[in-house]
């Protein structure tokens, strides 16, 4: 007869194997669908970079390749039985379907951002662009962050819009809010053109943000809503930097037409700063236009566009 141990063992085992095959069967259908999974699913494998000896995964980083299927898990939910908290490697295994061998971990999963020294600076306004992207490249930590995504939105290959994105979502939920602050919020002088290419590299310019002809930003905000994970960062950024307009109005098109910039008080606030440093790697940074509408939809776009480029926020 079976012990329980035994019965437990092999019911636990079970549903192990189960869960397994079934994210193995979720990432070939995320591979193959035509709707945007594919691209963050090119992240996740430049990401977590998992080499497979037998049934055994070698993962280089496997906090960060735990952040990316985290990520993935967010914008896919069917991925969040892939998801586990039980320890480092639990969400890889599932996810990958090979066991993660810990002696052979290499030192780079070690590399934290608290061990990181641009992580230790306080936040300074007015940073520029070039100085920031310099610290990064010569920060252990952050250039391998800034190589991977570098590597998806490379001008130098066809743009992929939405793997570039993903790229970017990832790399600023990957580091503290500190660096990515500093980095979202950096800025040139008018006449530097070699700050100016460093604030497109870390704004994602042109891949993630250029499309052509550029979209009107009435279609970037309707795109945004009707894609649930877009549309829960757009709801974010209304609540905590435009809290008067959307008391005001809430999603109403027509009173948000009568509404006049002057009449738009942004909270400019600690929360409105992460929503809005959460919205990178979205449509909606993307460069969006006000030109070739009719005058009953101008206003409005004119609206959006201010609310979604202006600097008035953070000036």
């Amino acid at each position: 007869p079976y012990s329980v141990f035994t019965v437990l063992f092999v019911f636990f085992t079970s549903i192990s194997t189960a869960q397994t095959t079934d994210c193995l069967h979720l990432r070939e259908q995320c591979i193959h669908a035509a709707n945007g999974c594919e691209s963050v699913w090119n992240v996740v494998e430049d990401v977590c970079n998992i080499s497979v000896l037998g049934n055994r995964c070698k993962a280089e980083d496997a906090i960060g390749c735990n952040r990316i299927i985290q990520i993935l898990a967010d914008e896919y939910p069917e991925f969040k039985i892939c998801v586990c908290t039980t320890d480092d490697f639990c969400s890889i295994t599932a996810l990958l379907g090979c066991s993660i061998d810990k002696d052979n971990i290499s030192t780079e999963t070690k590399l934290q951002w608290s061990l990181s020294a641009l992580s230790k600076q306080a936040y300074t306004a007015n940073r520029t662009c070039l100085d920031i992207n310099k610290e990064c490249v010569e920060d252990e930590v952050c250039n391998k962050q800034l190589s991977l995504y570098l590597k998806a939105c490379s001008v130098n290959r066809k743009c992929n819009m939405e793997e570039c994105q993903a790229a970017i979502r990832f790399f600023y939920q990957n580091m503290p809010f500190e660096v990515a602050q500093m980095m979202t919020f950096c800025d040139c002088t008018q006449t530097d053109e070699s700050c100016h290419r460093a604030k497109e590299l870390l704004h994602g310019k042109p891949c993630a943000v250029t499309a052509v002809p550029p979209p009107s930003c009435l279609n970037v905000i309707h795109m945004c809503e009707e894609n649930e994970f877009c549309r829960k960062k757009y709801t974010t950024f209304l609540s905590k930097c435009w809290r008067h307009v959307t008391e005001k109005c809430y999603d109403d098109e027509a009173c948000l037409e009568t509404l006049i910039k002057g009449d738009m008080p942004c909270s400019a606030n600690a929360d409105c700063k992460a929503a809005y440093v959460n919205s990178w790697g979205t449509m909606l940074r993307m460069e969006c236009t006000c030109q070739n509408l009719s005058p009953a939809e101008h206003s409005l776009c004119k609206l959006f566009h201010h609310m979604l480029h202006s600097k008035s926020c953070f000036s």
